[in-house]
């Protein structure tokens, strides 16, 4: 029963790590007042490029590297198209969504084509931490797991500590509330902006590149499952604060885990099983939005001399 346990719980943090990853990178988006709907896309991009990378290199590590280098760039598009150019940031969102459907589907198509055995490649393996990985209990959940996990719980204190207790983490969230008070300090808006957008689809796409490098082993159209919407419910549900929305992650992949778990050992329809992620969802959303308040300036172009 114990060893049930904790496989449970060990695939619970393994699970949230890539909404968890997304979510992070939201959160830097929206403190600094850029709202990025193309998350579900992005993730899907930084999951094929990923992919195939390491399967022509069979270098795990390269195909991180360039997951990242690639959905940086795309962060950059939206940075031009929603930050200079004022673009609505709502049809970019959604239109890099839809883009990262088609691209991530094209890519694999023309590097892999059509097989009737799924590739594959090596995934990352569990790493076992000295002294820590052999606590009771604790160790095998927590210690005794793959880079991108590790990596993740670097990035959640960090985060918070760059938002909460810098200076640079003051004028991102001063940006997403007030950006005319802070243009008004000599803090650059716009680069602040581009830095953050660009950053939050690194790690976009870095949360991509965990289901077939740490996870599944292969791509697969519509890898993702919608993990980027639910990334963008765990923004909200974590009121835009990285420890938060670590723990929102947690509640989150365990619904996920445990429909898997319940569709072993009952005997309700699979179908049902399956939408209990997003019904989770929907109703943490609709307990949580009334009370949940967003940057004053989320969304809103700025441009010198208007009011926010």
């Amino acid at each position: 029963m114990n060893d049930i346990i904790i496989n449970f719980l060990k695939l619970v943090i393994m699970r949230s790590c890539p909404i968890l990853t997304a979510a992070l990178g939201e959160v830097i988006n929206e403190r600094a007042g850029v709202l990025n709907l193309g998350c579900e896309g992005i993730m899907l991009i930084g999951a094929a490029v990923s992919f195939l990378t390491t399967y022509f290199t069979n270098n795990i590590l390269l195909g991180i590297i360039v997951a990242v280098i690639v959905c940086a760039f795309i962060g950059l598009l939206h940075a031009i198209l929603t930050v200079t150019l004022k673009a609505n940031q709502l049809i970019i969102g959604l239109s890099i969504w839809i883009m990262g459907i088609g691209l991530s589907s094209l890519l694999y198509r023309v590097f892999i084509g059509i097989r009737q055995a799924l590739p594959k490649i090596p995934i990352l393996e569990d790493t076992k931490i000295p002294l820590l990985g052999n606590i009771p209990v604790i160790g095998p959940i927590l210690f005794s797991q793959n880079a991108l996990v590790y990596l993740a719980y670097i990035l959640v204190p960090l985060i918070y500590i760059i938002l909460f207790k810098t200076s640079v983490g003051l004028n991102i969230r001063a940006t997403g509330e007030n950006p005319e008070a802070v243009d008004v300090l000599g803090v650059n808006v716009f680069r602040l902006r581009y830095l953050c957008v660009i950053c939050g689809a690194a790690l976009m796409g870095l949360g991509g590149s965990y289901l077939p490098l740490a996870e599944i082993g292969t791509f697969t159209e519509g890898i993702t499952g919608g993990r980027g919407w639910i990334a963008l419910a765990l923004v909200i549900f974590g009121r835009w604060n990285p420890i938060i929305i670590f723990l929102g992650s947690l509640l989150f992949s365990g619904v996920e885990v445990l429909q898997y778990y319940l569709q072993i050992t009952t005997n309700v329809p699979y179908q049902f099983l399956l939408m209990l992620p997003y019904a989770t969802t929907i109703a943490v959303l609709v307990y949580v939005y009334r009370r949940a308040e967003a940057p004053a300036a989320l969304a809103k172009p700025y441009e010198r001399g208007e009011r926010i």
